[in-house]
């Protein structure tokens, strides 16, 4: 360190006060990266490796990029997950007195993005902070792009589970995490498998009550926790406060967009954990991760980039209270009712930006005078909208007019001070509009003065010197100077002083135009300083209304996600649920809202009927490829619907609150994990047995196809048996290929078998897509294997193998061309009969089933696999 030249030795010192990230050194006109920064910069970004002295034998490792571009740089390292730390030149280089000084302005993470492009504006871009202790975790998710905060107090058993499925809901990019946090070893897992979020681990120190308390009260300027509603919940307290010191040190200023902080309570929201808005395609198919056949592209008619949060975050967040429920329900039928209405709602929002962005940015002090122009222009809208929504009828429309704000003296302000079209510079002028300002009118009337006595000297120069081509010019390096071509150099006045020589001409200056330069960049340096003055003092009076336009820009979004609910009704011809405390689930011509936008031929819709009572479990026994999963998915997603405030595709629907929606759908294996399909089948599985409850919805799918038949089958019917029996008695779609297990409608109580009706002329099956109450005869899997191309000489040999299966016997081996005639042996045959057969008979003959339990069920089957040889 002792040999590093000067500008080295600045370099580590700052960089030894942020380790771990990587190091944006302004050079001029370009941010520089050196040592391992730059070596990592150079592999992540592509960037040529280059060296410069440093004062020490070798030279430094080093890569840089040009400042005016580096967004997009910054951008790639941050969705790798790197920390990039912003160092700015705090002075200018010409005036500084030996080193220039620096310091950092801003780390950027990826849960601290303020860059709108660098953000999607469809999505929220949270960070979070988790307070994990003994008995309680405390978890709060910030989005400093547009200051919510939002926190929430997590207690009981399982604790682990609870925290992964508020990360879930609000899928953050960033987790700051005491180290308690990695005690909790399923929640790191989880982080790391099956979120796409960097992990900070912080000191226990940040996370000190006292000290969190303390910058909580003085954040939000309250005097006590109470004024919060936060004095019993110090884990919040805890997550906050660790939060906000992360924040200050990355962000370094602005914080005052984050003004105040909502709570909520697992109570308020139905569970959706990560495999049910996975297998439901809430937000995005499973394949191909667009949002093209998901359900939030049939309802996303929203015009704003706020709706466009909202309605994700209401799709992944529906409601539990019959009464929030109902009073979004009733503004989305007053709005179904009138199209003119509608109409004036969309044609406004579509000339509204981002307020909650813009706000952050301004706020920030990072915004520049487009920028400020865009939010007057979105201002603009909103006496038109708030007009529009007058004499509202619905509670939720009435609490929206009352919410929006015109803000007209702010977009007036901007108007009047900002030109239409301002430069993207904040410092170079050109940004406030003429009268706004008399001083500045005055330093430009110089200016243009100035300019005015430039042409005239030309005129006199080339009427006095007789030059035709004499003219009068300017640059930056060399300022006003006079220009004469090498052939008219011999008739220059002896009074022009040479300045430079080019190849065709030379340039020359006089005293008179020294003194006028002076004149005229005088007045453009202090014109350009004003108008920065200027451009900041508006830009502060409008942070200082932080508070109004968060509170619009909540109302915005409500009102655009509602009337984007109301279109999607109309158009789709749903109709308006009705929700009850009774727990009855009852659907009348029920239609998959994706499959059947994405269908060119009519829906086949069907009914649906589950209840506590004689309908709690609905096995549902069918070919594959007739449309048992849809029939599933379908009524999940109409709960969800219901639920959210929306109509459903129906012609009536009653809909009990569900408190949880699970699914255990499909099959894949989890290599990486080392979890077989069957393993994570059956994790999912016991999860869905811990955490449902009697008001739980579950969408159950070929439970047990991951084993051997008789342990699929067992396991299912134990499953089944749990499910609707009294430990639990949840409502369930259950799908299976074990026809065995419809025998239950007779044993369980609330049990009833429903199957898809197939059409089956000669080899040829048609799916009807219609469910009707019954099992299933046949589960047609030839028939399917033929549909989805399999060569028929394979078909046909599977129709010989069945036959002979079914009729009890061997299955023979077919003969193979060319065998020789001469000792031509038997065919092979395959014995279906194992060892010990005539004891397993008697057993079975002698056993009643319908007595046994699951456990002495499955007890039994072992014994009966051992008798038959298996090991």
């Amino acid at each position: 360190m002792a040999n590093l030249s000067p500008m080295m030795q600045q370099y580590f010192e700052i960089k030894k006060q942020y380790p771990g990230t990587l190091l944006f050194f302004r050079l001029g006109d370009f941010y520089e990266m050196f040592f391992d920064d730059a070596k990592t910069a150079s592999r992540e970004l592509e960037l040529t490796l280059t060296g410069r002295d440093c004062g020490q034998e070798e030279r430094a490792p080093m890569c840089g990029v040009p400042f005016h571009s580096a967004e997009t740089y910054i951008a790639r390292l941050v969705q790798k997950g790197y920390k990039v730390a912003i160092c700015e030149q705090m002075e200018d280089p010409a005036l500084a007195k030996g080193i220039v000084k620096r310091d950092i302005v801003r780390v950027i993470t990826p849960g601290t993005v303020l860059e709108s492009s660098m953000l999607d504006e469809t999505k929220n871009n949270f960070i979070c902070a988790l307070d994990v202790r003994e008995l309680v975790v405390g978890c709060c998710f910030a989005d400093i792009s547009t200051g919510e905060l939002y926190g929430v107090q997590l207690e009981g058993e399982g604790l682990a589970g609870q925290a992964a499925n508020e990360l879930g809901r609000f899928s953050p990019k960033e987790i700051l995490v005491n180290p308690d946090a990695l005690d909790m070893k399923e929640l790191p897992a989880f982080i790391k498998e099956r979120l796409s979020a960097s992990l900070e681990l912080l000191e226990e120190e940040n996370f000190e009550e006292a000290r969190c308390t303390a910058l909580v009260l003085e954040q939000f300027h309250k005097n006590s926790l109470g004024e919060l509603r936060l004095e019993d919940k110090g884990s919040i307290v805890c997550a906050v406060g660790a939060l906000l010191q992360y924040l200050k040190q990355t962000q370094r200023t602005g914080l005052e967009r984050l003004n105040g902080i909502e709570l909520y309570s697992g109570a308020q929201f139905m569970r959706l954990d990560l495999n049910a808005r996975r297998n439901l395609e809430l937000l995005e198919t499973m394949r191909s991760k667009e949002k093209r056949g998901s359900l939030l592209w049939v309802l996303d008619q929203t015009k704003t980039a706020m709706g466009k949060r909202l309605i994700r975050s209401w799709i992944e967040q529906p409601l539990l209270s019959p009464a929030q429920i109902s009073k979004r329900l009733n503004a989305v039928e007053e709005l179904t009712r009138d199209l003119v209405l509608r109409d004036a709602i969309s044609e406004q929002l579509m000339g509204v930006h981002d307020l909650e962005r813009l706000m952050s940015r301004i706020v920030y002090g990072s915004a520049n005078g487009r920028e400020l122009r865009s939010l007057a222009s979105a201002l603009s809208r909103l006496p038109a909208l708030k007009l529009a929504v007058q004499g509202s009828k619905s509670a939720y429309l009435s609490m929206i007019h009352e919410n929006l704000d015109s803000l007209e003296e702010i977009c007036e302000l901007i108007e009047r001070a900002i030109v239409e079209e301002p430069p993207f510079s904040v410092r170079e002028g050109g940004m406030i509009q003429h009268g706004y300002s008399a001083e500045l009118d005055l330093l430009k009337g110089d200016m243009s003065d100035g300019r005015g006595i430039v042409a005239q000297i030309e005129a006199r120069e080339r009427e006095k010197t007789g030059i035709p081509k004499l003219k009068v010019g300017y640059n930056r390096v060399f300022g006003y100077y006079i220009e004469v071509t090498n052939s008219y150099k011999e008739m220059v006045p002896q009074d022009y002083i040479r300045k430079q020589t080019l190849t065709n001409c030379e340039r020359f200056i006089t005293q008179e135009l020294k003194e006028l330069e002076g004149r005229i960049l005088g007045a453009h340096d202090k014109s350009v300083q004003l108008e920065y003055t200027l451009f900041d003092e508006v830009r502060k009076t409008v942070a200082a209304q932080l508070a109004r336009v968060q509170k619009t820009a909540a109302a915005v979004a409500q009102l655009d996600v509602l009337n984007a609910f109301a279109q999607v009704s109309v158009n789709q011809n749903y109709t308006r649920p009705i929700v009850n405390l009774e727990g009855k689930i009852l659907i009348k011509d029920g239609r998959h809202p994706v499959v059947e936008k994405l269908l060119e031929s009519p829906f086949v819709p069907n009914d649906v009927t589950l209840d506590r009572g004689e309908n709690r479990v609905a096995i549902i026994t069918g070919p594959n490829m007739a449309g048992k999963s849809t029939y599933m998915r379908q009524t999940a997603l109409i709960v969800i619907m219901a639920q959210i405030g929306c109509f459903v595709p129906a012609s009536y629907a009653e809909i009990g609150i569900t408190d949880s929606v699970f699914t255990r759908v499909g099959a894949s294996d989890d290599l990486a994990g080392g979890q077989s399909t069957f393993m994570v089948e059956m994790s999912e599985v016991a999860d869905i047995i811990k955490n449902a409850t009697s008001d739980s919805l579950l969408i159950l799918d070929e439970i047990g196809r991951g084993t051997s038949t008789f342990d699929g089958m067992s396991i299912a019917r134990a499953v089944l048996e749990y499910v609707a029996g009294k430990q639990l008695g949840a409502k369930a779609l259950f799908a299976t290929h074990y026809h065995e297990l419809t025998v239950l409608e007779d044993l369980v109580d609330g049990v009833k078998n429903y199957n898809i009706v197939v059409k089956k002329r000669g080899d040829d099956i048609t799916f009807l897509r219609k469910i009707v109450r019954g099992s299933a005869d046949d589960s047609f899997g030839i028939e399917v294997a033929k549909l989805a191309g399999i060569p028929d000489r394979v078909v046909s040999r599977a129709k010989q193998i069945l036959s002979e299966l079914e009729n009890g016997q061997a299955v023979t081996m077919p003969k193979s061309r060319g065998r020789k005639k001469t000792g031509e042996q038997e065919p092979m045959q395959i014995s279906l009969t194992p060892p010990g057969e005539k004891e397993a008979l008697e057993r079975l003959r002698t056993m009643d089933v319908n007595t046994l339990t699951p456990i002495e069920c499955m007890n039994t089957l072992f014994e009966l696999c051992k008798l038959a040889g298996q090991p």
